[in-house]
């Protein structure tokens, strides 16, 4: 009998397909589904891409933020900034916005690093209104009212309405589609191996000598760059900005963590899953107004009880599935019946 290492499962080749074969039918909605089914979905891929990103930092480097409203108002901002006064094009500014970003949250991750646990979390909170109550004086920004996209922005996009909305579309499918795809190959990477090892024991990774700091800094640096590029898009969607829409902390953070929490944190699984529940749930009690929000409540607290793991984590554990390779598995073969 031979035995040897792998990460690839039955069950993951055909989820691909199945991802593979959904992927082309969604690129294709602009051509099947209306106006206002197809803002829906862009407003899925948005929040899929935030629930990712967060689930990478919290998830897997334990990095527990609830000021990722920062760097999603930060990202719209500088759409309106450097679309109105740079001239750029929508999406460079968007593109732009990520680098930026990325720069900026060096030294803020400097500065919040330096607090652990619960501190940390309050510490990216009181970041975030930090972002807030700066962008609110900027008067040529429209300040604490806001500002809408100048019509020549807009334009520039598309000439027709239908072509913007489906550019919309598009960029919101393709920016899930990467973001998925880029934390799928970093887990899959040495480096991700070594988040994956900081995730189960901080201590045993120190001593195989495994920079802590460091590979949490990268993890915070690239998920600050695509937070922001995400909330470019969300922004360029909604075509207006004002501080309190842009540092929502209730729609950025609250309703990803939501996401997050009852699909299953800490795997790539848990934040579609989640995702799909949160929406399926949004669509359906919206109308119920503030018992909306008591309604989302009580499904995070059953699950947290029933199911700590999530959704998927307790399908996972009960079916031994991995929808994304990144375990190590040790496959048998049956031996030759002819030696």
């Amino acid at each position: 009998m031979n035995a040897h290492i792998t990460r690839t499962t039955p069950a993951a080749k055909t989820a691909m397909i199945i991802a593979a074969v959904g992927l082309l039918i969604l690129v294709a909605a602009p051509w099947w589904a209306g106006r206002a089914e197809l803002r829906l979905f862009g407003e899925v891929y948005l929040y899929l891409s935030l629930a990712v990103l967060w689930n990478l930092m919290a998830g897997y480097a334990g990095l527990v933020s609830v000021g990722q409203q920062a760097y999603v108002g930060f990202g719209g901002y500088m759409l309106f900034a450097l679309t109105m006064f740079a001239g750029l094009h929508p999406i460079t500014a968007v593109l732009v916005s990520g680098v930026l970003a990325a720069i900026l949250s060096v030294p803020v991750a400097a500065l919040i690093f330096r607090l652990k646990g619960a501190y940390f979390a309050i510490g990216t909170w009181v970041m975030a209104e930090v972002f807030r109550l700066s962008f609110a004086q900027v008067s040529s920004l429209g300040g604490g009212s806001g500002s809408s996209l100048p019509v020549g922005v807009v334009k520039s996009l598309a000439s027709s309405r239908s072509g913007r909305e489906a550019l919309s579309y598009w960029l919101a499918l393709g920016a899930a589609v990467v973001v998925i795809a880029c934390v799928y190959l970093f887990l899959r990477s040495r480096r991700g191996l070594a988040l994956t090892a900081i995730r189960d024991s901080e201590v045993a990774a120190a001593g195989l000598g495994i920079n802590i700091w460091r590979t949490k800094l990268e993890v915070y640096v690239v998920t600050a760059a695509f937070t922001s590029i995400i909330g470019g898009l969300i922004f360029l969607q909604k075509l207006r900005i004002s501080p309190d829409a842009a540092f929502s902390v209730n729609d950025w953070t609250a309703f990803v963590i939501f996401i997050v929490v009852i699909g299953g944190i800490g795997t790539l699984e848990g934040p579609i899953i989640g995702t799909i529940l949160f929406f399926v749930l949004r669509e359906t009690l919206a109308d119920l107004g503030t018992t909306y929000l008591i309604v989302l409540g009580v499904v995070a607290i059953v699950i947290m009880l029933k199911a700590p793991k999530g959704v998927w984590g307790l399908v996972r554990d009960r079916y031994d599935l991995e929808l994304f390779p990144l375990s190590y598995r040790v496959r048998t073969d049956a031996p030759d019946q002819g030696t």
